[in-house]
């Protein structure tokens, strides 16, 4: 493992990231990338483990992968209704 927490990475994946030789078509996919290694940098750094290791050695059960995303999802909807009700207030304010 690296010092980033990176565990093996599989022949096919290696394979797919050789031949993308770090460039992107599209700047979007690079720019969600470049999140997703952040956020796997910060996770790494507040848990001290991948997210591999954390399920091939049984750290956590599937039952508490659902819980999480389960948690997750609920608070992505509160994030998109805190959201509209913030655009909405601001397009209504323009009206005035």
């Amino acid at each position: 493992m690296d010092a980033k927490g990176f565990g093996k990475i599989s022949e096919d994946g290696l394979k797919a990231i050789n031949s993308l030789n770090g460039e992107f078509r599209d700047p979007v996919v690079k720019r969600v990338v470049d999140k997703f290694k952040d956020r796997s940098d910060a996770g790494y750094e507040k848990y001290g483990t991948t997210l591999d290791e954390e399920r091939t050695t049984k750290m956590k059960g599937l039952m508490k992968y659902l819980i999480d995303i389960q948690e997750e999802l609920m608070d992505a909807i509160l994030y998109i209704q805190t959201a509209q009700e913030e655009l909405k207030e601001f397009l209504d304010e323009k009206k005035t």
